[in-house]
């Protein structure tokens, strides 16, 4: 975001125009979509266009980098198509539905922003959001919209209960993000029933026979380590453990003498790292330096692991929903070399699964005649031949048909690749 400057008003006009001209890569535009709100939206990119596509993510808190990243990548995308999605054009906006005080995405704004799609007749669609709990919020609110649903696509949402049911999911779920019967949400990501038996199947690998299950409350953490029990029990691994930490306590020596008690040699944290999750760390590793962590992607990127953890995180496997950018191939590789040229860096593997939904949803856009109903009704066709993220489909619950769970393990401060597991679907349906 650049900062305004204001000047004498003959130089405040060429600054504005200026940026205008910057905004549409150098086409002066008049804006013809009533734009989302300032107080949660960047300006809109490429005003000309005829619908409006927002992005929905938390741009406040420790994991900023990762979805700042993800907001140029769809941009980048939809740049690269010059602004088209068939016979329409499209312009962009991004969300943030997280606080500065909270440090991470927060329930009055994504409820907030959710209704500000819903009452914007130029928005039709909607990629994101990044917490399944933000989805939660904003799916129905979505599903009821005048003219909808409106459509929307995660590249992060991981929780089970969203699209299909299964352990550890809520009563009435999916169903009662749906009011309206229909569906207009779908994921390009792995459900965490797949990430869930993916860490089964990598603890059972690293000979652990005891395990004691941590999670946060929130829908995300609760429902990853639910799925981990399901399928950690199924392959024989005894749960001597399954309970909440306090994101907002100062220590967690007490738990981690618990932990310790227990005889456990692994564990498992279900749950997001920035919820204070470097000092979890650092106490239960006090209290058992020979005990093995694994995390899921709520502890993603490793940087904020190591940075909030230290030295303590050294071994702790984290595991993610997706593909690593090494194992990518043909458009996905050139995606990634693209990015780097034009942002100095390689783009966080979110920010591809993001750059992906933009593909998709300006595809779905194309296949449409250009109302909200009719692009959430391309949505479930979605079919994707050697894309960013490789060949894939999206089912009747919308859920992906591809679902590869990438592990990291950290040393050195740093977190390599250290395999990709695609758990058997038997395995999954017990977690």
């Amino acid at each position: 975001m650049k900062k305004r400057i204001f000047v004498g008003a003959g130089a405040s006009a060429l600054i504005a125009v200026a940026a205008l001209a910057a905004t549409v890569g150098g086409a002066f535009a008049r804006s013809t979509v009533t734009p989302l709100p300032a107080s949660s939206c960047s300006a809109v990119q490429n005003p000309s266009g005829q619908l409006l596509v927002a992005s929905d993510l938390p741009l406040e808190g420790s994991g900023r980098t990762q979805t700042i990243q993800m907001t140029k990548a769809i941009a980048f995308i939809m740049k690269q198509h010059n602004w088209k999605a068939g016979k329409y054009t499209v312009a962009y906006q991004s969300c943030d539905d997280a606080t500065a005080q909270a440090g991470k995405w927060d329930s009055g704004k994504a409820s907030a922003n959710a209704n500000n799609y819903a009452n914007d007749k130029d928005v039709v669609g909607v990629i994101g959001t990044y917490n399944s709990g933000a989805a939660e919020i904003e799916i129905p609110i979505l599903n009821r919209a005048p003219g909808g649903p409106v459509a929307m696509v995660s590249p992060a949402n991981t929780y089970v209960g969203l699209t299909h049911p299964g352990p550890g999911t809520a009563a009435g779920e999916p169903g009662k993000y749906y009011p309206t019967g229909k569906r207009n949400y779908i994921r390009l990501v792995a459900a965490d029933d797949y990430q869930g038996a993916a860490d089964a199947l990598l603890a059972k690998s690293k000979g652990i026979k005891k395990v004691f299950i941590l999670n946060d409350k929130e829908a995300y953490g609760l429902g990853v380590a639910t799925d981990f029990r399901n399928a950690a029990q199924k392959l024989g691994i005894k749960v001597v453990g399954f309970t909440a930490w306090d994101g907002k306590a100062s220590s967690y020596e007490a738990l981690a003498v618990k932990i310790k008690s227990s005889g456990a040699q692994g564990v498992f944290l279900g749950g997001l790292i920035c919820e204070n999750g470097g000092k979890l760390i650092k106490d239960i590793r006090d209290g058992d330096a020979t005990v093995q962590i694994m995390a899921p992607d709520g502890f993603t990127p490793s940087s904020a692991v190591v940075q909030g953890a230290g030295s303590e995180a050294e071994g702790m496997t984290l595991s993610v929903a997706g593909l690593p950018n090494s194992q990518l191939k043909g458009t996905g590789k050139q995606f990634v070399s693209q990015f780097k040229k034009a942002f100095g860096t390689e783009p966080d593997p979110y920010a591809v699964y993001a750059a992906q939904c933009a593909e998709v949803m300006l595809q779905a856009i194309a296949n449409s005649d250009g109302t909200r109903a009719s692009i959430t009704k391309a949505l479930f066709k979605t079919t994707v031949e050697n894309g960013i993220l490789g060949s894939f489909k999206i089912n009747a619950n919308g859920d992906t048909t591809s679902n590869p769970i990438s592990v990291y393990q950290i040393k050195g401060g740093q977190g390599p690749l250290l395999k990709v597991i695609v758990p058997p679907v038997s395995l999954v349906k017990k977690a």
